[in-house]
């Protein structure tokens, strides 16, 4: 392949991640705009005492949804507790997959192995290769 494809094929890629960038922070901007917009019209809602109504063919309505996670410093008790009480089988341990992939990468600079041997067929790797761009 010559030179000028790879150079097309750059311009081109380049100019995507950047559309695709700001695209993104479009999406950051309309997020915020919207979270604040609906905070507004729930507080508004609920002042002048209406759950719904419709305009513009549209029904606006208030709806609530509780959120829940451990106290601070208090994951390993509340999953404990939860063990203790029955319930078990809502407990489900996890390693973070960036954690784990940094591990394997630094496992790998120390030893020279894939993985660690206590990790044979239990773990998975592969690399992927992509572009890197940044400003000169």
């Amino acid at each position: 392949m010559d030179n000028q494809k790879i150079f097309t094929m750059a311009d081109k890629l380049k100019k995507l991640k950047d559309e695709k960038k700001a695209l993104e922070n479009k999406v950051d901007a309309l997020t915020a705009e919207i979270e604040q917009l609906d905070v507004q019209l729930s507080d508004a809602m609920t002042q002048a005492e209406l759950d719904r109504f419709t305009r513009n063919g549209s029904t606006f309505y208030l709806k609530s949804r509780l959120y829940a996670s451990a106290a601070s410093g208090c994951k390993d008790e509340m999953i404990e507790a939860f063990k203790q009480n029955g319930y078990a089988s809502m407990v489900k341990e996890s390693v973070n997959a960036n954690t784990l992939s940094s591990f394997i990468k630094e496992q790998q600079e120390l030893t020279g192995k894939d993985v660690p041997e206590w990790l044979e067929g239990k773990v998975n790797t592969y690399e992927k290769v992509s572009i890197g761009i940044r400003k000169s």
